[in-house]
């Protein structure tokens, strides 16, 4: 099986997740997510971690997404994967977000590996857009 497992500070990946439940047809065993709350030791972190991922064998794949390169949440969860004898069958991202793991969420069992990160990185990216409001003035001189 392949898992998407988010990672992040506070209750992001909780949060995360649980709009994929919304978006991608309600609970998914494929989907984990474990945060850093506030006050929690990485001791502690890494433990969650661990205990949230012990289901996961060397016959899985796992898209490992966290919310900031090189932050607690995600080297924890790489030192865990590591430690489990996992991280030569994950793929790690930093910048998480809603398209991000949304796309790796559906499109996970129907692509190859490197289509999945070139797509990933595409949808994260194309995500990223200023919004810019025009006014009802701008809209009627369109109309003319």
């Amino acid at each position: 099986m392949k898992y998407v497992v988010l990672v992040s500070h506070g209750t992001f990946a909780p949060g995360l997740h649980s709009v994929l439940k919304m978006l991608a047809g309600g609970e998914r065993e494929d989907v984990i997510s474990v945060g850093l709350e506030d006050g929690m030791s990485a001791d502690e972190f890494a433990e969650k971690f661990s205990n949230a991922i012990s289901k996961i064998t060397e016959d899985d794949e796992i898209i490992l997404l966290g919310d900031i390169v090189g932050g607690s949440p995600l080297t924890n969860a790489i030192e865990q994967v590591s430690n489990k004898g996992l991280i030569g069958q994950t793929v790690i991202f930093g910048g998480m977000n809603l398209a991000m793991a949304l796309t790796a969420t559906l499109m996970k069992d129907g692509v190859d590996t490197d289509m999945l990160k070139d797509s990933l990185i595409n949808e994260a990216k194309d995500a990223v857009k200023e919004f810019v409001m025009t006014s009802a003035n701008d809209d009627e001189e369109d109309d003319i």
